[in-house]
């Protein structure tokens, strides 16, 4: 088998992870492309390890690791994007710029009080 195609393939899948990362607005659709990022690599790991044929099989035990990593990254990921729905009733990831939990009002001014601590 030629290396070439697998290479191509994962190149095509980062690209459409990173545009996806780039383009979306959705917090849950981001993860997915951080997912297809992450498989890309995985497929390039198990392509050069099966091409190259060393004895630990060190490529293959790399995309174990990084399995693990997504999982991890997806019940995060997935934990703090349920926590942002309840507080804020949106995923959208343009609305979540700030860490305030309510809006400022711009036309009230700052946000302290009469003691100058910050609410």
């Amino acid at each position: 088998m030629h290396l070439v195609y697998p290479v191509v393939i994962a190149a095509l899948l980062f690209a459409v992870g990173v545009y996806g990362v780039l383009a979306r607005r959705n917090a849950i659709l981001v993860l997915m492309s951080v997912e297809l990022m992450l498989n890309a690599v995985n497929l390039n790991l198990v392509v050069f390890d099966m091409r190259w044929a060393d004895r630990l099989h060190g490529g293959q035990i790399l995309t174990l690791f990084v399995i693990v990593l997504a999982a991890a990254e997806v019940g995060i990921g997935l934990a703090l994007i349920l926590l942002i729905y309840r507080n804020r009733q949106t995923v959208d990831v343009d609305r979540l710029r700030t860490l305030a939990e309510g809006d400022p009002d711009p036309e009230a001014g700052s946000m302290t009080d009469d003691e100058g601590v910050r609410r």
